[in-house]
């Protein structure tokens, strides 16, 4: 999925326990970035890079470069990784952040 010809932007996740926590890049047609967090808030970035940086040093990973082994090292199945759906930031605020089943 390439960020800058899509509406929706790039998903990034991370897993914390059992919780599934979304965030969503958007690059601008300035050549700024936006993210969207869990939590509903835009964070402005200066450029797609620093906004990669600020989500990797958070621990996220980008959905698009993730395989199955990948997903798997997270404890859940590439196939039940789906980006949260809403026509806004205010219908994806309480999608962004999911419970994943109990591990066994």
């Amino acid at each position: 999925m390439d960020e800058t010809s899509t509406p929706t932007g790039q998903w990034w996740l991370v897993v914390l326990g059992n919780t599934l926590i979304w965030s969503r890049l958007r690059i601008r047609e300035s050549g700024t970035a936006e993210v969207l967090d869990s939590d509903g808030n835009t964070l402005n970035y200066d450029s797609p890079d620093s906004a990669r940086a600020a989500l990797m040093d958070a621990d996220f990973r980008a959905l698009d470069g993730m395989d199955e082994s990948d997903a798997l090292e997270l404890g859940v199945s590439l196939h039940a990784l789906v980006p949260p759906q809403g026509e806004d930031p205010a219908q994806l605020r309480g999608r962004m952040v999911q419970t994943l089943p109990t591990r066994h």
